[in-house]
This record gives structure tokens, C-alpha cells and sequence, in this order.
């Protein structure tokens, strides 16, 4: 089994995301049409996003998603960050899927002494 549809049913068993949501990852990661027309047009493949405590800078959360989940992991991912309402999320999965590359998105929350970083490679 791949790490990335180990991801989503240990995400799914934790009840991060509903298994409805899990089975719409884990169907985008079966369609090779995404991912083949990423590689024939030379645009970003993986989606990463790192959180990083501020005060060691040791890298608490690293994730490496390919492309094809992107769409319905952002859509899932807003609902779990409601402070982030100011981020249009309909403008990033456009500027991802223009072949936007490099960071994309910074954030640091001082509260929690935590910067979340969001790339596309």
C-alpha cells in the first residue's frame, strides 16, 4: 500500500476526515490523467506543507502530497482551519493549477510559537 493511501485511512480511523471524503483521496490518487498531464506539461507535483516550531526551528509536521489530492485536500483542510477565512482557497487551488511553483503560503501563529509553510514542487 502506498504512504499516501496509508495516510488517509489512518486519517480516516482517527476521524480526521469522514470516510466520504477519504474515499474521494483515495479515488483522485487512483486517476493517472492528473498526474500524467502534470508530467507532460512539466508543472509541480507535490503539494508540501511544513510546520516548524519558531523558537528551535525543528520541523514539527512535514507533508508531501502529490498534486492530484490537492483540490479535494484543500477543500477538506479549510474546514479544519477556520482561522485561516481570510486565505481565498478558490484563488490558491487556480494559482496551483496555473502551475504556480515555490512558496505559496506562509503563516506564523505567535501564539503557538508555530510557522506553517505551504509549497508547491
Amino acid at each position: 500500500m502506498s504512504e499516501e493511501r496509508a495516510r488517509i485511512l489512518q486519517m480516516i480511523g482517527e476521524g480526521k476526515i469522514t470516510a466520504e471524503e477519504g474515499a474521494r483521496l483515495l479515488n483522485a490518487l487512483r486517476s493517472p490523467s492528473a498526474s500524467t498531464q502534470e508530467s507532460r506539461a512539466g508543472t509541480a507535483r507535490w503539494f508540501r506543507v511544513r510546520v516548524t516550531d519558531m523558537a528551535t526551528g525543528r520541523t514539527k509536521v512535514n507533508v508531501n502530497l502529490p498534486l492530484s489530492l490537492v483540490k479535494a485536500g484543500i477543500k477538506m483542510g479549510a474546514r479544519f482551519a477556520p482561522d485561516m477565512e481570510e486565505l481565498d482557497w478558490n484563488e490558491l487551488v487556480i494559482a496551483i493549477q496555473e502551475g504556480a511553483s515555490g512558496k505559496i503560503v506562509e503563516v506564523e501563529d505567535d501564539e503557538d510559537g508555530e510557522r506553517v509553510e505551504v509549497y508547491v514542487e
